[in-house]
Order: structure tokens, then C-alpha cells, then sequence
């Protein structure tokens, strides 16, 4: 492992790292969406792989900017993240109960990206680095609207109907619970 020692040092570890993070994504979003019942929680990961593909072309410009190599450092971070949607999407069957839990493993990876591209924007400013903290906060906004697009998704549809098919399902398992244990005591009594 290299040591860092400088700030443009720590600079190009965020970027290597974002790059890899990135580059995770563009190979996850296919299978989140594919994993979505709803249509528009679809269209979220789809539209988002477009703009994933351009954060990565984005970061591919600092690299050249700044005299590196475009190239990654294991984030994993990212990986452990990505793994926990895959377990949502094959531990919940289709409902709209995995599309809430697809969207709260989205936004923890959304959180992350937005810590991440903050402080390397942060660090970019610092060192005087304006076109790179330029590109690296239109990432972040970028970040921060699918963020908020996920948590209208989930507000105004996907956690009502997950919470509304969860209820009559268990109102009916309810319901058969308490008949077959009305028929227990009659045949005991």
C-alpha cells in the first residue's frame, strides 16, 4: 500500500477510489433495475446508469487534468454496499416490499457517493483544483437529485403499497390464525 503524504496524494486516492465505485455501479444498476417491480423505480436506475456513466467519464477528465492514469482503487465500500442490494433483490420476492428495500440499498449507496464526491469536491477547492472541484460537484448535485428522486418514489408510492400489501397479507394470515385456533378449542372442549 502506498503511503500518502500530501493532499494532492489523498486527492488522487478519492479519485481512484470514486472511479472504482463508479465503475461497480455501471455493472450493479442493470440488476437493480432488472430487480424492480415498479416501472418508475426502474426508470430511476436506468436514468441513473446514464448519468453513472457520464460521473465516470467526469472523473476520467480530472485523471487526465491532473497527469494520472485513469484508473481504480478497490473501493470496497462500494462493494459491500452493492452486495447488500443484491441480498434485497434475491432474499424478497417481487413485491413492492423489495422495491423499498432496493431503494433504502440505492440511498445508502447514493450517501456514500455524496460523502465521497463532498470531500474530494472539498479537497479539489483546496488545492486550487477549480475545474476538478467544477466537475466534482456537478457530480454531487447530480447525487443528490437521484437521492431525492428515490425518496419521492418511496414517499409518495412504493412504502404505502409495500406497507398496504404487508397488511392484508398479514390481516389475512391473521384471520386464518384465529379460525383455526377457534376450531381448536371447539374440538378440545
Amino acid at each position: 500500500m502506498t503511503k500518502i503524504a500530501t493532499m494532492d496524494e489523498l486527492f488522487v486516492e478519492e479519485i481512484r477510489d470514486l472511479y472504482d465505485a463508479e465503475k461497480q455501479l455501471t455493472k450493479a444498476l442493470p440488476k437493480m433495475a432488472k430487480a424492480a417491480r415498479s416501472e418508475e423505480l426502474r426508470s430511476a436506475f436506468e436514468q441513473h446508469l446514464e448519468q453513472t456513466e457520464g460521473h465516470v467519464q467526469r472523473l476520467e477528465q480530472i485523471f487526465e487534468e491532473i497527469g494520472e492514469k485513469a484508473a481504480g482503487k478497490k473501493c470496497v465500500a462500494m462493494t459491500g454496499l452493492i452486495k447488500e442490494g443484491e441480498e434485497v433483490a434475491s432474499e424478497i420476492p417481487e413485491s413492492a416490499v423489495r422495491d423499498a428495500g432496493l431503494i433504502a440499498a440505492a440511498q445508502k449507496v447514493e450517501h456514500y457517493e455524496m460523502a465521497g464526491y463532498g470531500s474530494a469536491r472539498t479537497h479539489a477547492q483546496s488545492l486550487g483544483k477549480d475545474n476538478a472541484a467544477r466537475l466534482l460537484e456537478e457530480t454531487l448535485e447530480e447525487e443528490k437529485e437521484t437521492d431525492e428522486l428515490l425518496t419521492e418514489l418511496a414517499e409518495n408510492s412504493i412504502n404505502t403499497e409495500a406497507i398496504s400489501a404487508g397488511s392484508a397479507s398479514h390481516g389475512t394470515k391473521s384471520a386464518t390464525q384465529a379460525k383455526s385456533r377457534a376450531a381448536g378449542r371447539t374440538r378440545t372442549a
